[in-house]
């Protein structure tokens, strides 16, 4: 059984990276969806918080407010042995089919 048929929708499903995409797409995908995970969106929005007070520049550029902004940091990189658990959606899904060969479920 491959693990593309091990995906089931409605399911927390915990997956470790095999190998690294080859692809960018591939690549990205696998980045998106590893930053699904709740401890993830929490730690980038504290950043994010950080970032509107600490680093981001405002001016007068025009004669209106401007405000440069920092880019955001990458708390995810898909490299193997990362592990990531996520409840599979419907909507999700084909993501996930798309890198399964790259992907192992535990």
């Amino acid at each position: 059984m491959s693990t593309a048929d091990k995906i089931k929708p409605n399911q927390t499903m915990t997956f470790t990276v095999q190998r690294a995409p080859r692809t960018t797409a591939a690549r990205k995908t696998m980045e998106r969806l590893m930053g699904m995970q709740t401890s993830i969106q929490s730690g980038r929005s504290k950043l994010a918080t950080l970032r509107r007070i600490k680093d981001n520049v405002t001016y007068i550029r025009a004669g209106r407010k401007w405000v440069n902004r920092k880019r955001a940091t990458k708390l995810v990189v898909a490299e193997p042995g990362a592990t990531f658990t996520l409840k599979v959606t419907p909507q999700i899904v084909n993501d996930l089919k798309s890198v399964a060969d790259h992907l192992e479920v535990a």
